[in-house]
């Protein structure tokens, strides 16, 4: 039995009306009349009295309506459930790393809400590998992470932006404005570094090592907004993104070292699991943060 019948008849049961109700319904008189034909048919009962100009409903008729009511009501309500699922409602899990969290998703968060006001956010951070785990188990619905260019089968990567790591050091340190500085003779200052197994200080490691150097910071954090800000108030050099320390290059209070050192570079990417339903709010995020990072590729 199809919606539209149901919708028919019960309008026909309402005006009392062929010819009325096909008027309402935009459709001919005929094909009012073929619907009724075709419904009667399938039930295998009458469903009105046809007596002259009169229409009336057959006892089956009336005990018909309740039953074609809840068809159309049920067929509204899947109707509504569809277009629901276009509005971003619900959650957005995202997973990231706290410099990113930090630089990048920080400023685009109200934002999304204003897009998004029914959706609950939450951001995990951790450990590269742990946040790797969360993606595999369905723990978050997205992931942005700094490494190096990685792709795994089961992933759909949607972003990616090269990420220079950079030696950083307040702008009245001695060595700001040299230039090929001795990997060396930069060691030779107090350090502030990341944890121990982070992409791009794991790189710098593996330089130095092969020239049989090594580092050994004062401080190790994993918070790198701490570190840049310490950079500022107590002196010192720091090996890290570029995004980390911008907003103090532009101010003015840090600079770049120019160190003889090969360059390392990272990658922020955007991935999900490929068997992963993409809500609207993810698509939502997506644009949002690609819209962000486009200006800076």
């Amino acid at each position: 039995m199809e919606v539209r019948t149901a919708v028919t008849f019960l309008r026909v049961a309402e005006l009392q009306s062929f010819s009325r109700a096909a008027q309402q319904l935009g459709y001919s008189q005929a094909a009012v009349t073929v619907q009724i034909k075709q419904l009667e048919q399938e039930l295998g009962t009458q469903l009105f009295e046809r007596i002259g100009r009169r229409t009336k409903l057959t006892e089956h008729g009336a005990q018909f309506v309740p039953r074609a009511m809840e068809l159309v009501e049920a067929a509204r309500k899947a109707e509504n459930f569809l277009q629901d699922q276009g509005r971003a409602a619900g959650s957005l899990r995202i997973g990231t790393a706290e410099s990113l969290f930090m630089s990048t998703l920080v400023p685009l968060l109200p934002e999304f809400h204003r897009l998004c006001p029914l959706v609950e956010t939450s951001v995990h951070t951790g450990r590269i590998a742990d946040l790797f785990d969360m993606v595999r188990q369905n723990d978050v619905d997205l992931l942005f992470f700094l490494d190096k260019k990685t792709d795994f089968p089961e992933w759909i990567k949607v972003l990616e932006r090269p990420e220079p790591i950079v030696f950083a050091a307040p702008a009245d340190h001695p060595l700001a404005g040299r230039r090929r500085i001795p990997l060396k003779r930069v060691l030779a200052e107090p350090f502030l570094l990341t944890e121990k197994g982070v992409s791009y200080r794991y790189d710098l490691e593996q330089i130095l090592a092969a020239r049989g150097l090594a580092i050994h910071p004062f401080l190790e954090t994993g918070n790198t907004d701490v570190i840049a800000e310490l950079l500022c108030r107590r002196g010192g050099v720091s090996f890290l993104p570029r995004y980390v320390v911008q907003p103090r290059l532009e101010a003015g209070s840090l600079v770049c070292l120019d160190v003889d050192c090969p360059k390392v570079q990272m990658w922020s990417q955007l991935v999900y699991h490929k068997n992963k339903w993409v809500t609207p709010q993810m698509r939502t995020f997506i644009g949002l943060l690609q819209q962000a990072v486009s200006p800076h590729l």
